[in-house]
């Protein structure tokens, strides 16, 4: 395919968008891939078009290989399927909701989980019929609150889901190792980095999950690794609980004026000086922090529960959230302390909720009234010894000994996991770095067959229900992914396997036989089964040229320009920063034996 510069849908920026944050964000839009509609919306561009196609493409071909199978649902989709499965609610605001002019509930699909379900219900009905793997690249709607990094997190964005569906576990197991494989064999060939973590399923339910991150500074996701192997989102760290304390020693807890203590560093510092320890000092470890946050739950339900933690450490919303999903989490409001007054902003301590508090009341459906609920940290173990809010401004209780003088409803995973914190699995000190998801695997199990009531018949004649994965990769993120990877100072710089033009022509100079020799040059890899842009424009000076070519990005650049004169043209590496002048009457076999090595070599 040959395209010329002058005819060709695109315009270059010289200034960054103002609304862009991030590096790929910025090139995207300046180098005319892709154009802002509104806030988390984005127009494909000719250029952003054939990146995009040339993922699908390895996507396709890389699923194709292991036997699963290409479907395509609508977009928008009845809202009864997601009603029975309880998402319709779940999902909350994020989820784009609408009716037709008969007054019928639709929605524009964030993921397909329900229509694949419904689709293998209403075509098969035997054992024989499995195993299946079935996907889709599709378009995904969510309302995002804070839609940001142009690709990285937008209220539209194209997306590869794809479902296996198998007559047990043990089959379900295979059929996760089919998509874990192919996964990694379409990260490698696009060469992108990537990370296979440990994930939480959050609203998706199942049992094992596991994302791949491409590890990036401007990632949105924490992840952790150990130099034993051990990766895991941050979000899916399980602490290390130390064990069990003899506090027997401990004397009883004391209530004590502490006037102005509102900060753990105050308080660090006053009790050293004020009401020091028999031995050693008192730390921020020995602080009892109690983080007051309000649940709301899809049902409209609103809670008020308190969190403990060593005040040492910082709650990490992202766990947070993680661990009360599906319910959105946000710190409590005026509001929600002014309906319960016994929780002391500034001065509050574990033994005015949870099960503590004297007016808890459990009935025998499990149903808790009279108190918030108390969570803790699982480094609150039983038998250690804490300095903790009295429960009235200005006072502060000392030696409160855990399961002597308070007790929890649980332990939560909400505090930071820091650099240096023991990997669960004993393989050694964790290292923290950030990552963009690419690609997130779960295995569903029943939940949905079973809501939908997906069964077959077993090898028996009984009635079996279906067991279920589900698998995802961010088509238009691993777009954005690829290019804050591949860039510099002057623009993208494209691997092979997804530059929309392997060979960029630039005809930098004057007259009609320098702009008849380029045309030819471009002709020639073209008729050779390349794709070349040929920058044509007569009247656009050679920088302009040469800063419009490294802003695009593609691999290689051939420049037709003075050197003709003596006989040679120059071919430049993009990435390489390298160039070579090629006799003219030997360019196009060169140059295309050189876009063959680099094609084989997945470059």
């Amino acid at each position: 395919m040959l395209k010329h510069m002058s005819s060709y849908f695109v315009r270059t920026l010289r200034e960054d968008p103002a609304d862009a944050e991030v590096t790929s964000h910025k090139l995207l839009v300046r180098a005319g891939y892709i154009r802002r509609t509104a806030p988390g919306i984005y127009t494909w561009l000719p250029l952003g078009l054939q990146v995009l196609k040339r993922i699908e493409k390895v996507v396709r071909e890389e699923m194709d290989a292991f036997g699963a199978q290409e479907v395509h649902f609508p977009a928008l989709l009845p809202a009864e399927p997601y009603q029975r499965t309880n998402r319709w609610e779940e999902y909350g605001p994020t989820l784009f909701k609408l009716k037709d002019r008969k007054a019928g509930d639709y929605l524009l699909a964030p993921t397909h989980e329900e229509m694949f379900t419904l689709l293998v219900k209403d075509m098969y009905s035997s054992y024989k019929d499995l195993p299946l793997s079935i996907y889709q690249i599709q378009t995904k709607y969510r309302d995002e609150a804070r839609p940001r990094a142009g690709l990285i997190r937008g209220r539209e964005f194209v997306m590869k889901d794809s479902y296996s569906f198998d007559i047990d576990d043990a089959g379900l197991n295979v059929s996760y190792e089919k998509h874990r494989q192919a996964y990694q064999r379409i990260f490698d060939r696009l060469g992108l980095e990537y990370v296979i973590c440990s994930a939480v399923s959050g609203a998706m339910g199942g049992s094992r999950s596991e994302e791949f991150l491409h590890p990036c500074a401007i990632g949105e996701d924490t992840f952790v690794r150990s130099a034993g192997g051990y990766t895991a989102n941050a979000e899916a760290v399980t602490t290390v609980a130390p064990q069990p304390v003899d506090a027997s020693g401990v004397p009883a807890f004391s209530v004590q004026d502490t006037p102005g203590m509102k900060t753990i560093a105050d308080l660090v510092a006053f009790s050293n000086e004020h009401f020091p320890k028999a031995e050693g000092e008192w730390t921020p470890a020995n602080m009892l922090k109690s983080v007051v946050v309000a649940l709301d739950y899809p049902d409209g339900k609103r809670e008020v529960v308190v969190v403990a933690l060593p005040g040492d450490r910082e709650v990490d919303m992202k766990r947070l959230e993680a661990a009360f999903a599906p319910a959105e989490v946000e710190m409590a409001t005026a509001e929600d302390f002014a309906n319960h007054p016994e929780l002391v902003p500034g001065f509050l301590g574990p033994q005015a909720c949870g099960p503590n508090h004297p007016a808890r009341e459990v009935t025998e459906d499990g149903q808790i009234s009279g108190s918030v609920r108390l969570l803790v940290d699982p480094r609150v173990v039983e038998g250690t010894t804490w300095i903790a809010g009295g429960n009235e401004v200005d006072k502060h209780v000392y030696n409160l000994v855990m399961g002597r003088d308070f007790t929890a409803d649980g332990t939560i995973e909400a505090a930071e996991i820091r650099e240096g914190d023991p990997a669960p699995d004993g393989s050694g000190p964790l290292e923290l770095a950030r990552g963009i998801e690419i690609g997130h695997i779960f295995q569903l199990g029943k939940k949905y067959a079973e809501a939908l009531e997906l069964k077959v018949l077993d090898q028996n004649g009984k009635t079996q229900v279906v067991t279920m994965g589900s698998y995802g990769i961010g088509v238009s993120r691993v777009m954005a992914a690829l290019a804050e990877s591949y860039n510099d100072e002057k623009g993208l710089a494209w691997p092979m396997v997804v530059a929309p033009f392997q060979l960029q022509v630039l005809a930098t100079g004057k007259g009609e036989a320098l702009f008849a020799a380029a045309e030819e040059l471009a002709q020639a890899v073209s008729a050779a089964g390349f794709d070349v842009l040929y920058d044509d424009r007569p009247k656009v000076s050679a920088g302009v040229k040469f800063a419009d070519a490294e802003l695009l990005g593609m691999p290689f650049v051939l420049v037709v320009g003075r050197g003709l004169a003596d006989g040679v043209v120059e071919l430049r590496d993009r990435r390489a920063g390298t160039s070579v002048e090629l006799p003219v009457g030997e360019a196009a076999e060169k140059i295309i034996n050189i876009l063959e090595e680099n094609r084989e070599s997945n470059r």
